[in-house]
C-alpha cells in the first residue's frame, strides 16, 4: 500500500473510480481543468492509495485557513474493509495539521447508505444537527 500526493497526472484514474463508487456524486467540478486547480490551491493535500501501482483509493483535502474539507473518499469495491479508508483519513489529517488546521468537515450524500454508515462508526467524527449547507453557482 501507498499513499501518496495527487497530482493532474492521476484524473483518468480517480474520475473513472468516483464514476463506478456508489455514494460519490460527479459533477462538473470534478472535471480536469477544476481538479488541476484544486490540487494547486491545495497543495500535497489531496491523496491517492494504490496498491501494485493500481490506483485503489483517494481523498481530495483542502482548507480555507481555518478549517480542513473532505471529499470523495472513495476505496474500491474489492479492497474495502482493510483499513484504507480509515489510512487516507489518518493521512489527510496529519497534513492538515502540519498546517494549523485541527478541525474538518466532510459532506456526506444522504442517498450514500455506505457512506453514512462509515462516517457513523467513526467516534472522531460527529454528524451536525445545527446546520444546514446551502450552495449556488455562477449564472445560475
Amino acid at each position: 500500500m501507498m499513499i501518496r500526493s495527487a497530482t493532474a497526472d492521476d484524473h483518468a484514474p480517480l474520475y473513472a473510480l468516483w464514476q463506478r463508487s456508489d455514494g460519490i456524486c460527479v459533477r462538473d467540478e470534478d472535471a480536469y481543468l477544476p481538479f488541476c486547480r484544486y490540487l494547486q490551491r491545495n497543495p500535497q493535500l489531496s491523496l491517492v492509495l494504490e496498491l501494485d501501482g493500481q490506483v485503489v483509493g483517494s481523498l481530495l483535502v483542502g482548507h480555507d485557513g481555518r478549517r480542513g474539507y473532505l471529499q470523495h473518499l472513495v476505496v474500491d469495491q474489492p479492497w474495502r474493509g482493510r483499513g484504507y479508508a480509515r489510512a487516507l483519513l489518518d493521512e489527510a489529517r496529519k497534513r492538515l495539521a502540519m498546517q494549523g488546521i485541527e478541525k474538518s468537515h466532510v459532506f456526506v450524500l444522504r442517498a450514500a447508505p455506505e457512506a453514512q454508515s462509515f462516517w457513523s462508526a467513526r467516534v472522531d467524527w460527529l454528524l451536525r444537527e445545527d446546520i444546514d449547507v446551502f450552495s449556488t453557482r455562477e449564472n445560475s
